[in-house]
């Protein structure tokens, strides 16, 4: 497999614990020729590399293992549920090796003596240390190896130093032992690995919720309508699978014959299932409600539209956005700040301890935990211990990634897909809409609204529209939609078709003068108005409009509470401009606008200081799209709209756009408190811990439970 033809690529990387390994790999990364950028996410263990020529994947792994950690080609999701397997059966390894030092603590603090107890302890420490933690020793030789410190490093160092003891004083030596402590801290340690696992876990469900509606057989038609059934890896396009009743439709393809509906909800959010017949669209992973299809495939696999919607998600997820550079630059000093501070108490108490043993039995009055121990080398060592123990560059790690996929899978439940992840940081800030009309605010496909025919050239006009696949054609036709197609039909742009019915020539088409009054009155609307004439003689005007989209009013409504201004861009006259605004009330709007005005126009506002956000459909909306601050495409746009976006709704039926606003500004809210509290954490208890007046154990827990805050804050994202 090869990254070849590629602008960007993303590897799933194992045995990452910290932002000290992310910026590792992100070197290593960087270091490959053809690798313009590389982000790494802790939170998705995912590698995101964006090339400037082909690479072949090999060579982007090799550096990675180079580096000191492996890569997977299984899906992130499914390396995921394996570590968090893993992470529990360590946990379980773990918790059992402390209970027998738990219950041995507890005899000691009654003031029993346990014989053999040290050698228990010792045991104990080295079942939880060298099986349940090897991957934390593991990880934190490579990260030593590579010239820098990790958490790991950190709850290594003080695990082995408490079990060093143990196993000093288990030979004969005299000094005082912290061998309880050591299978405790490595169990704390796991278990906070285990929850963090478990939450990422559940984080990722908007992705495996997609990963089940597809279907897994296929009922494979073959040219004399024989059906065998395959696996859907075997599909290939071009060919014809069956689909029956009840059925999810297992790759996207095109309707051949049969009718019936169905139920896209998953992919698009509409509840209401859509009628499907020869020549319509259909998307695997959909369901037929009804009715029976054969559908000649189009896309399978990596080009299936539902693998280009994971894919994007995840992308999305493992990319990183601009706060998170604040907390890398951080987090890259943090650990050997940390160690030279537990170096640096521990010289204090060694030195200068016998000098505040009143100052600790002061505390100890108010604070239970504070040691009771009065021997410099004892003090200094449990400084020491407690000061590497507290520190949590994990929580500083974790504070953007979590709230980043919680705000991505938050936002592909509303129907929009992000493709950029700074998206999801500028989106907040927006102050202005720039909004499409045709296919953005409306449907895009015009209806007949009035019409003045008799009812005996109903059908005929029917008819010769039937033959002509012009959008207003359409929706002439279906005014008459059982009607045969005419023939001898011709058609000359910009002028309508013409065909001879019995003898008598029809034309639909150009008005011959727009000076009657019924003419006026429907232009006046914002409609298009065509005439019908019958060998030469006015026959009857036919006015149609682009119908305003379900939700579109409340959309521009919930712009307006969220203080964005919404703004109307369309190439239509101001006449529909102007209905369509008043409409959906949006009190600004632009008319006869080229594609290239439109970048003009986000351009000017944000010449004026304002964050702009523009949603649009079509190919004349793509500058604009990519100019903006974000660019939204609307999923049935043009490829070249969708392209040049920096996020898709999939389903313009729901006011996604503000809803995915709110979620910008939720996640940012809760990225901005994830690392107030990482901070403030880690700003009063350092102070603490040097000072000896927290226990090793009660800073462990600390160091696990604000990891587990910024991950359970994270999830507010999805609960709101």
């Amino acid at each position: 497999m090869e990254a070849a033809n590629k602008t960007t690529c993303s590897i799933t990387v194992l045995g990452m614990t910290c932002a000290g390994c992310v910026r590792i790999v992100e070197k290593s990364l960087m270091q490959v020729d053809g690798v313009k950028f590389a982000a790494v996410n802790l939170a998705t263990s995912t590698a995101f590399a964006v090339l400037d020529k082909p690479v072949p994947l090999e060579v982007l792994e090799e550096a990675i293992r180079r580096a000191g950690y492996q890569t997977s080609r299984e899906r992130p999701l499914d390396a995921e549920r394996k570590r968090y397997q893993a992470a529990r059966r360590n946990m379980a390894v773990a918790v059992i090796a402390m209970i027998p030092p738990t219950v041995l603590m507890g005899f000691h603090m009654a003031g029993h003596h346990v014989p053999y107890a040290v050698w228990i302890n010792l045991v104990c420490g080295t079942a939880a240390i060298f099986a349940a933690g090897a991957g934390v020793l593991k990880s934190s030789w490579i990260a030593l190896s590579h010239g820098h410190a990790n958490m790991d490093v950190l709850v290594a160092l003080s695990a082995l130093a408490a079990w060093l003891t143990c196993a000093l004083e288990a030979a004969g030596f005299h000094i005082p032992s912290f061998g309880m402590l050591a299978p405790m801290i490595v169990t704390l340690h796991l278990i906070g690995r285990y929850i963090e696992s478990r939450l990422r876990d559940r984080a990722a469900r908007e992705i495996r919720a997609l990963l089940t509606i597809q279907s897994k057989d296929a009922r494979l038609v073959s040219d004399d309508g024989v059906t065998t059934t395959v696996p859907i890896e075997l599909l290939q396009p071009e060919q014809v699978i069956r689909v029956m009743a009840g059925e999810r439709i297992p790759a996207d393809g095109q309707v051949l014959t049969g009718t019936g509906s169905v139920d896209e909800a998953m992919l698009t959010g509409e509840p209401i299932p859509s009628a499907k017949s020869a020549g319509d669209d259909v998307t695997g992973g959909s369901v037929l409600v009804s009715g029976q299809l054969d559908v000649q495939v189009t896309h399978v696999g990596e080009d299936s539209f539902l693998s280009q919607i994971i894919a994007i998600i995840q992308e999305a997820q493992g990319a990183k956005i601009p706060i998170q550079a604040f907390a890398d630059r951080v987090t890259g000093a943090f650990v050997p700040l940390v160690a030279g501070l537990a170096v640096i108490a521990g010289v204090f108490w060694l030195l200068t301890g016998d000098r505040f043993y009143s100052f600790l039995d002061a505390a100890r009055q108010y604070l239970p935990w504070v040691t009771s121990l009065r021997s410099p080398g004892d003090l200094a060592l449990f400084a020491f211990l407690s000061t590497l123990l507290i520190a949590c560059p994990c929580a500083l790690g974790l504070a953007t990634p979590m709230a980043l996929i919680s705000a991505t899978g938050a936002a592909s439940r509303r129907g929009v897909i992000i493709r950029n992840a700074e998206a999801v940081q500028t989106l907040g800030s927006v102050s202005v809409a720039v909004l499409d009309k045709t296919g953005t605010l409306t449907l895009g496909r015009p209806e007949v609204v009035w019409h003045n025919l008799p009812d005996d050239a109903l059908s005929t006009v029917a008819s010769i529209e039937a033959a002509s696949s012009h959008p207003l054609a359409k929706a002439i036709s279906a005014l008459c939609p059982d009607v045969r197609p005419a023939s001898d039909v011709s058609e000359e742009a910009g002028q309508g078709v013409s065909a001879r019915v019995d003898g008598c020539l029809w034309v639909i088409g150009r008005l011959i003068s727009k000076r009657l009054p019924e003419v006026q009155e429907q232009l006046a609307l914002g409609r298009t108005v065509v005439q019908v004439t019958k060998d030469g003689q006015p026959i009857g005007l036919i006015a149609l409009q682009d119908p305003i989209r379900p939700g579109a009013k409340e959309m521009v409504s919930r712009l307006i509470d969220q203080g964005v201004q919404p703004v109307m861009a369309t190439g239509d006259n101001d006449a529909a401009a102007e209905r369509v605004a008043r409409a959906v009330g949006i009190s600004e709007w632009l008319s006869e606008v080229r594609p290239e005005e439109k970048l003009k126009i986000v351009r000017r506002y944000q010449s004026q200081g304002h964050k702009v956000v523009m949603l649009g459909d079509g190919i004349n909306d793509a500058a604009g799209l990519k100019g903006a601050d974000v660019g939204i495409a609307v999923g049935s746009g043009s490829e070249l709209a969708v392209d040049n976006a920096d996020a898709v709704i999939v389903q313009m039926d729901q006011p996604a756009l503000p809803d995915v606003i709110a979620v910008s500004r939720l996640s940012f809210q809760v990225i901005r408190q994830n690392l107030f509290w990482a901070f403030g954490y880690n700003f009063v208890a350092l102070p603490l811990a040097m000072a000896a007046l927290l226990h090793p154990l009660i800073a462990e827990a600390a160091m696990t439970l604000s990891s587990i805050s910024v991950i359970a804050n994270s999830s507010r994202i999805n609960r709101k």
